[in-house]
């Protein structure tokens, strides 16, 4: 079975700031119909004044990637996100990466196992406010030793970014058979999983790699929780 992409383990350290009103943390969404946010990890909000800029590992990582993010970034900066596509500099595997960059790299195996990727968040970010990240894809997907379908490579690309921002996997255990399974979430009326549904959901079509109703409705929630701790 294809698992292409689950939250990640890796331990970063941010230390950004931002001017905030304290807030109670039951006042912050946590989670809402078809998506979660990825509180674990202390990410629980959005800032849509800080820039968030994707940026590659080298220049043939950059050529190759970029095709796979162009409409999900167009979709975030039509929810009223400062997010663009940038271009390369070193990754930080053992810290964070400056405040707002989301670094795409490449490695075999990130997670240990075969078809895996990770998207890593600095966690604990000042105010929960997502402060970037590293997004490591399967080098196993490009050399040939693991088949990918077309349309779950674009999802697992944006799956990565999404988590980075602070969506968690949304599955849950809909037919109450005691077991969460992979692709086991809510849809829309037209059949559409979110993208952040494990491992790689999100449409199947010509549209793979772009955000569901849900999924943006999550990015939404973080924007939310933003406004709520006062830093728009």
């Amino acid at each position: 079975m294809l698992r292409s992409s689950l939250i990640f383990g890796t331990a970063m350290t941010v230390t950004c700031a931002l001017a905030v009103t304290p807030v109670r943390a039951d006042a912050l969404i946590t989670q809402g119909h078809g998506f979660k946010l990825t509180t674990q990890f202390g990410v629980s909000a959005l800032s849509t004044s800080r820039p968030y800029t994707v940026t590659f590992a080298s220049a043939e990582l950059k050529k190759r990637y970029t095709p796979y993010l162009t409409g999900a970034v167009a979709q975030l900066r039509a929810v009223g996100l400062n997010m663009a596509v940038g271009g390369v500099e070193s990754v930080v595997h053992a810290g964070c990466p400056p405040t707002g960059h989301i670094q795409y790299t490449e490695e075999h195996r990130p997670m240990g196992k075969g078809g895996y990727s990770r998207g890593a968040p600095c966690p604990h970010p000042a105010d929960g406010v997502a402060a970037g990240g590293v997004v490591s894809m399967d080098s196993e997907y490009f050399d040939g030793s693991w088949y990918i379908s077309p349309y779950k490579l674009r999802n697992t690309f944006v799956h990565e970014l999404l988590h980075v921002l602070g969506l968690d996997h949304p599955n849950l255990d809909l037919n109450r058979n005691g077991v969460v399974e992979t692709y086991e979430c809510v849809t829309t009326p037209s059949g559409v999983r979110p993208v952040m549904c494990s491992p790689n959901g999100g449409r199947t079509t010509s549209d793979a790699g772009t955000l569901s109703t849900h999924d943006l409705d999550g990015v939404e929630a973080l924007i939310a929780n933003g406004r709520t701790l006062g830093v728009d």
